[in-house]
Order: C-alpha cells, then structure tokens, then sequence
C-alpha cells in the first residue's frame, strides 16, 4: 500500500487530548470529519464503538487501532493520533496506548483496511519509529516519518 495516498498531515492530531476511549475514539473520528469524509458521523461513531464493545483495539507497546465498517464512508479513510500522556484502552499487555491508529472501511470492503494496518504494523514494529513519532512537534513531522 502506497502510504503517501492514504496519510496526510489532515489525518495526523499529534494533541490528542480525551481522557477516556470513547472520548479518543470521538476525537479520532472528528479528524476524518473535518476533512469531509464521512456522510453520518454519529452512525460512524456508534459502528466504532460497538465494534470496541466487542473486543479493545488496544494491542501492545502502547498503540491501539480502533475501526469499524461502516456505510458513512465510501473508501478507506483513516486518522493517526498521539496522546502524550496516554489513555487506558485494555490494552492486551495492560499498559496505556499512545499511538491510536483508526480506520473506517466501507460495509463489505476489508482489502484496503487490512493492507493500511499491515503497514502500519511493520512502522510500528520498529520502536525508534514509535518514538519519534511520539516525540514529533507537527502533523507534519509525524507524516514525514511514517512515509519515510
């Protein structure tokens, strides 16, 4: 997957500032909203959190990937998100997530969804990536360094 296509300094919110998981999730969302993205916010909001509800999205080394399917979008859209103090997302190693990675994909479209985490995955695997990305002071500069 071609990361340059999907990432853009509009995905990226380096502040995240919610203090909870729906609260992440919301503030997540609203990045892709405000790019004009999604045709049902609060329908996308609830397909998030139902999809939470079913098992956390938060993995280990303090990333978690909250996403769903969902009809308010009609291709893969996605939001990168630091927050620096970190937020209890029942995370499977227990530790708090830093670096949320969402993604919306269209009802019945896995492909595009599974290639962005897949990427994502192989960035984030690497912990002088994570860490500059927790360290970058612009949208700009964490873009620079997950297209890298």
């Amino acid at each position: 997957m071609k990361l340059k296509k999907v990432l853009k300094k509009s995905n990226i919110s380096i502040r995240l500032k919610a203090k909870d998981k729906a609260g992440v999730i919301r503030e997540l969302l609203d990045v892709i909203v405000d790019y004009g993205a999604v045709k049902d916010p609060e329908a996308a909001y609830k397909a998030l959190l139902e999809r939470e509800s079913k098992m956390s999205t938060g993995m280990e080394l303090g990333i978690a990937i909250p996403h769903a399917r969902t009809d308010s979008v009609s291709d893969l859209q996605v939001a990168i998100g630091v927050h620096q103090k970190g937020v209890d997302f029942q995370s499977l190693d227990g530790a708090p997530a830093h670096i949320f990675i969402m993604t919306l994909s269209p009802t019945g479209r896995a492909g595009p969804h599974i290639q962005f985490i897949a990427a994502m995955s192989g960035i984030f695997s690497d912990p002088k990536k994570r860490q500059a990305v927790l360290e970058a002071t612009s949208a700009k500069e964490a873009l620079a360094i997950l297209i890298d």
